[in-house]
């Protein structure tokens, strides 16, 4: 676990630090989204983030390929490069994308090479572990697995339209997916921990955990195409792989319910970017527009009109997410019975606050109420009086003439 908690580390350092240079090399090349119509932003926001998401993603990368209890992962094939490898291609087309804006045939076109360029280092949909099924053609194997990798990455390119949202969505439904992949590695092999779909998914975590100070609201940076592409790639991948790690033999009874994660979970994590997906593609059809056409109906812009703040649309997303994809996962620790009945009060819960913006701004009025006291408590004085009081009770002794040793200590210096 320390591993792939370091691998994730080093992924936000570096996604966090290459994300100001990036801030300043998209004003340097004009990589900068204009305020148009459907947008919610109001002054013009550089972009490029994605590129910092990739730097954190390869850097971890590279140096996870040196770590001796990862060499059985790097000597096996070279899946983990063809991974690295797709979404090197996805990052470049997002990038030339924010910078010159490429006509969507062009983008969908560079999807499905770097779709075939993972599937072609070995990463394939092989089997499915649900009795077994098992995909008898290579050339169906491939195209199914291009399928899902473009799907991936337009769900969440869809979902990215406000601050924080896609890259804060993945990063929690990663570490659902994290949990489950580091339990499925232990289970499957004992004595051997090492997993390429942990590694995946704890880079892609470390990536997105990097990028999110610069990226929430008001965000100094988006990510662009060049990072929502990436995390879509990423996640898919890391679906693909852990379809290959059940072995009904090996599995225990119990863990025979969870064999079903490996499919569920990854829709779970992308559930609010598939829903809004559909219903875009669904919506332009019915109109006669293309399916990537923009418009300002996703989930993001019907939150806002029913009254939901900026930020609090993007929580009831998280929240959302959270609940689907935890839910999910909890199979593995709970019977069937406590994992539904977890979810089912999530699911209630998030459907309140979806429902009821002034139950969301009650809880954001009692969120700052806290920051408040918590702030007010962090300045009381050693002596247990807010300095406030002691300057209050230091005045009279000072106008009388007390000084020295008998009189009230004043307020530490960095409180005046």
């Amino acid at each position: 676990m320390k591993v792939y908690l370091t691998l994730m580390a080093i992924a936000a350092l570096v996604a966090y630090v290459a994300t100001p240079a990036m801030r300043h090399l998209a004003f340097r090349v004009g990589a900068i989204t204009a305020v148009r119509a459907r947008d919610v932003h109001t002054t013009p926001i550089p972009r490029l983030g994605g590129v910092a998401i990739f730097l954190g993603l390869a850097v971890a990368g590279v140096v996870a390929s040196a770590v001796p209890f990862l060499f059985p992962v790097f000597e096996a094939g070279r899946e983990a490069w063809a991974v690295l490898g797709g979404a090197a291609i996805v990052c470049a087309l997002g990038m030339v994308d924010d910078i010159w804006d490429l006509d969507w045939m062009a983008k969908l076109a560079g999807q499905f090479l770097a779709g075939v360029v993972v599937a072609s280092g070995g990463v394939q949909l092989v089997t499915v572990p649900i009795g077994g099924v098992t995909i008898g053609s290579s050339y169906v194997s491939l195209i199914a697995t291009v399928f899902v990798v473009v799907i991936a990455m337009n769900a969440v390119n869809f979902v990215d339209g406000l601050d924080g949202l896609a890259a804060g969505m993945i990063a929690i439904g990663g570490m659902a997916f994290f949990t489950y992949t580091y339990l499925l590695a232990r289970s499957a092999s004992p004595g051997d921990y090492s997993s390429l779909a942990t590694i995946v998914v704890a880079l892609l975590v470390g990536a997105c955990l990097g990028f999110l100070p610069h990226n929430v609201h008001p965000a100094r940076i988006f990510m662009g195409d060049s990072g929502s592409m990436v995390l879509g790639l990423m996640l898919a991948a890391a679906a693909i792989i852990v379809t290959g790690q059940i072995d009904p033999a090996v599995i225990s009874e119990r863990e025979s319910i969870p064999a079903f994660i490996p499919i569920l979970l990854p829709i779970m994590v992308l559930a609010v970017p598939l829903v809004d997906m559909t219903a875009a593609v669904i919506r332009r059809g019915l109109r006669g527009s293309s399916p990537f056409s923009p418009d300002k109906h996703h989930l993001h812009h019907l939150l806002l009109r029913r009254g939901h703040s900026h930020r609090w649309a993007v929580t009831v997303l998280y929240i959302w997410t959270a609940v689907l994809s935890f839910g999910t996962v909890s199979v593995v620790f709970l019977s069937p019975a406590g994992a539904i009945a977890f979810t089912a009060v999530g699911v209630a819960a998030a459907a309140a606050i979806t429902f009821s913006p002034r139950l969301a701004r009650f809880f954001s009025r009692q969120w700052r109420r806290l920051g408040h006291a918590l702030f007010a408590l962090q300045r009381v004085t050693p002596e247990g009086r807010h300095p406030a009081s002691a300057r209050h009770d230091a005045a009279p002794a000072a106008a009388h003439g007390l000084t020295g040793a008998s009189s009230v200590p004043s307020a530490p210096e960095e409180e005046k």
